[in-house]
């Protein structure tokens, strides 16, 4: 009975993670007392607290939080909202975060905030892998700001004039200065009673430098970070030991690439101060713990296999972990300790004392082959919790998509009747003379192509890409959102750029891989909305179309059509050496664009 009810409320699901679903569920009922479980179903979200009791249970999927609901039956368009007996305040928000949530407009949770938000509130580490437009920085946002403004409450009626409480600061790494912005304008917006932010936020990357005061939240990409705290021995020691929650925005992206070493050598540094704070606690005179210990002169001394070994056994036990931590180096006269026993201490697996968190929060979070982003957390990370939002790596049910195969000599008449038509379906629908479309290039010179052509067609339009500059992409950006019309953009806005209401997505180049069409088409069908997707491609596509179109087709996962197989990779390998030669990295060339 209590089984059918739950599962009742879900039947909007796919019908695999249905299964999946009801057997874990099953499962739980066997194992557990009905005690606990009734203990659990009174926050309104029992699914999660059973998951973060039960280890093989850790991963949580978003749809488990109607799991209290009433019951009733729901719409395509409301997969994105909790159910309405879902408050802030049920998930764990104090008041004072809630009533912000509900100034700015935020009165409900969505599912993946609702799923997410009890899970960081509870101080593990936690992997946020939803779909695009599901929430996924408010529900970051939300429970790390609650968390330092319950410390920063706390220390303000415990201290007095003579005692300052120690630093607390909330991190976010975001990839680009864009999306830094971003986030600490909806940081902002969280604001008290009497108008002001909850926390002071700064960022740092851009034109912006360190903040000459000290902010409770701190956003930066990686590069700027290290830049600022790598010269300045104090400033880092002081940072590391002040940071309390690090958040890793876009973290698919953050954990490959050109950030990958940027980020490992931070997490390990961060890890470092976690670690002496740990020994600290139980070092003896005999055998004291410098805490001014530098992390960065530690890294710095681990060579290249030493970093590969800390990486490849994160998470493993070590059968001389107690030898090694009972026999930390004694401190020399001249106060430094050799460089080899150094190493050792950090190669020490002993558990120890957790004082930062880690959040990890991704739109497409690959998993198959061991260097991908996925594979690398399970492994650094081996106990955060997993939260996965329904739609994750599969098609939007709330988008509509359109597949136009071109050539040569339909594509500029494909591509401006695709604009005409969205503008025109978007005034039918809402009876406005609002329109937001993006038009997707693979190219800074194909995306000033598809310029030249819409404006030939007396089609007015912006442009966002790298080969413009910053002042000049902002005011693209904003004049799009304020006053619609149409985006010709390249990559740079395809990842984490929140611009509501967007209404159609359209491809004039088809995307490279599966990972960069999901983040294209993820600008449109956003935080409960309906979304139009047009997508133009030639022959050279034709291999990458097919299988994320199968995907869509049979209800499975796009990640099918991440390039796993190695012939389907060599094939589009050879395909993108063509495209760099010349030929077919873009559908807009000089010949193409109309005099």
């Amino acid at each position: 009975m209590l089984l059918h009810r739950s599962v009742s409320v879900l039947q909007f699901c796919r019908p695999k993670l249905l299964s999946q679903f009801k057997h874990s569920f099953a499962s739980f009922i066997t194992d557990a007392s009905a005690s606990s479980f009734v203990s659990a179903s009174s926050s309104a979200v029992g699914v999660r607290l059973f998951c973060l009791n039960q280890p093989r249970l850790r991963h949580v999927r978003a749809f488990g939080t109607a799991l209290a609901a009433s019951g009733s039956e729901r719409s395509d368009g409301d997969t994105f909202f909790a159910e309405e007996g879902v408050s802030w305040t049920s998930i764990g928000v104090s008041e004072k975060v809630a009533r912000a949530l509900t100034d700015a407009g935020i009165e409900r949770p969505s599912l993946v905030q609702a799923a997410c938000i009890p899970s960081i509130l509870s101080g593990k580490d936690v992997v946020i892998a939803a779909e695009t437009g599901s929430g996924k920085t408010h529900g970051y946002l939300v429970p790390l700001i609650d968390k330092l403004c319950h410390a920063h409450d706390s220390a303000n009626a415990v201290s007095d004039e003579k005692s300052n409480p120690p630093r607390r600061i909330f991190l976010v790494l975001c990839p680009n200065i864009m999306l830094c912005e971003q986030v600490v304008r909806m940081a902002n917006s969280l604001r008290n009673s009497s108008g002001q932010p909850l926390l002071t936020v700064a960022t740092v990357g851009g034109q912006q430098g360190w903040p000459v005061k000290e902010p409770d939240v701190m956003v930066s990409t990686p590069a700027a970070l290290l830049n600022n705290i790598e010269p300045e021995k104090y400033r880092r020691l002081e940072f590391l030991r002040a940071v309390k929650y690090v958040v890793f925005d876009e973290a698919d992206m953050l954990l490959c690439g050109s950030f990958q070493n940027q980020i490992i050598r931070l997490i390990h540094m961060l890890r470092f101060d976690e670690k002496l704070l740990s020994r600290a606690k139980v070092s003896t005179p005999e055998k004291a713990m410098d805490l001014s210990d530098d992390p960065l002169m530690l890294i710095d001394s681990l060579d290249e296999e030493d970093m590969q070994a800390e990486n490849n056994s994160e998470g493993e036990e070590d059968s001389e972990d107690d030898a090694v931590v009972n026999d930390l180096p004694e401190r020399t006269g001249s106060g430094s300790v050799p460089i080899k026993e150094r190493k050792e201490w950090w190669k020490a697996r002993k558990i120890y004392d957790r004082s930062k968190q880690y959040v990890f929060v991704a739109a497409t979070l690959p998993l198959n082959g061991k260097k991908t982003a996925g594979a690398v957390l399970k492994r650094m990370f081996p106990d955060a919790n997993w939260v996965t939002g329904n739609y994750l790596h599969y098609h939007n049910p709330r988008m509509e998509q359109k597949w136009i195969e071109v050539s040569v000599d339909t594509q500029v008449d494909a591509l401006i009747n695709a604009v005409n038509e969205g503008s025109r379906s978007e005034m039918l629908d809402n009876g406005v003379d609002v329109s937001r479309t993006m038009v997707f290039a693979n190219t800074i010179e194909a995306a000033e192509a598809v310029v030249k052509i819409l404006s030939t067609a007396g089609i007015e339009c912006y442009c966002y890409h790298k080969g413009r500059s910053f002042d000049d992409r902002e005011k693209a950006l904003v004049d799009f959102q304020e006053k619609g019309g149409i985006l010709v953009c390249t990559d740079a806005a395809a990842r984490g750029i929140d611009i509501p209401n967007v209404s159609h997505v359209i491809q004039a180049d088809f995307a490279t891989s599966a990972v960069d069409f999901l983040h294209r088409i993820g600008r449109t069908a956003r935080a409960g909305k309906y979304g139009r997707v047009t997508s133009l491609y030639n022959e050279a596509n034709r291999d990458l179309v097919a299988a994320v179109r199968q995907a869509g087709k049979l209800e499975l996962s796009v990640e099918t059509a991440f390039s796993r197989k190695r012939s389907f990779r060599n094939k589009l390998k050879k395909q993108r050496s063509f495209s760099k030669a010349g030929n077919a990295s873009s559908l807009y060339t000089e010949e193409s664009v109309p005099a």
